[in-house]
């Protein structure tokens, strides 16, 4: 089951962390997958584990605020390796601060990368979809996109905005065999998590019905699922993955 040979996916944010367990489980079940990351170096890091790992895929460097290197990318990939026929919209950043004291560089970086930069980049490749007659988006949300969060309202907006442009783009894009979902993660095991303290980990764990945070592999498994035949039925949803954290906002 979930089997994607002969597939072309792009991850954006694909250096570590969501996006990292996104690409690598992708490959593992058949595709061939172009991540993302902001640097040369973490391009390289993802090429290397590649191919440590013998499945096939490769890093590019791709800087979202850079709207003609989007073009530019997408139009290498197809040029070596066929349309795009995965999409994964992953890589955001935040900017947080109190409304009243955030200053435009704050909002618009981030409505750029995380809501914009998604937008380019399906207008992009569902051309090629569109071709193809076939596709799968998957767009990476939060939960703050459905609750709101103090001092993220930049980053709210912009999560709030990804789920409108998805079921918009379900409608669009279904008579064309595309299917378009929001994945809405809740507090996940990364970087940013790892740099709380213990006290701070503890606080937020006790507000998940789970009573834990979730792993990049668990949301990276919802995704391999939404992208592969077995999802053929469904699109223009917004899928929590949480662990019950949105039932109690």
């Amino acid at each position: 089951m979930f089997r994607l040979e002969g597939e072309t996916a792009l991850v954006t944010g694909a250096s570590r962390g969501i996006g990292k367990a996104i690409a690598l489980a992708l490959s593992n079940q058949g595709a061939y997958v172009v991540g993302t990351a902001t640097s040369s170096g973490g391009a390289a890091a993802i090429t290397t584990e590649f191919a440590t790992r013998q499945i096939s895929g490769e890093g590019v460097v791709l800087n979202l605020e850079t709207r003609d290197q989007i073009t530019d990318i997408v139009r290498t990939i197809e040029s070596n390796h066929g349309s795009i026929s995965i999409l994964i919209n992953n890589a955001g950043i935040t900017s947080d601060g109190l409304t009243a004291r955030m200053v435009d560089q704050q909002w618009d970086s981030v409505i750029e990368v995380n809501l914009s930069a998604a937008f380019r980049l399906v207008r992009a490749c569902t051309r090629g979809m569109i071709r193809a007659k076939k596709g799968k988006i998957v767009n990476v949300g939060s939960v703050v996109g459905s609750s709101g969060n103090a001092g993220q309202a930049n980053y709210a907006a912009a999560k709030a905005g990804l789920i409108g442009f998805t079921k918009s783009l379900a409608l669009e894009l279904a008579p064309r065999n595309i299917s378009c979902n929001v994945v809405a993660p809740g507090f996940i095991e990364t970087d940013m998590t790892a740099a709380l303290s213990d006290q701070q980990q503890a606080n937020l764990a006790s507000q998940i019905p789970l009573s834990r945070f979730g792993t990049p592999a668990e949301i990276a498994s919802l995704v391999v699922y939404l992208v592969s035949p077995e999802a053929s039925y469904i699109t223009g949803q917004v899928i929590h993955i949480n662990g019950g954290l949105h039932l109690s906002s």
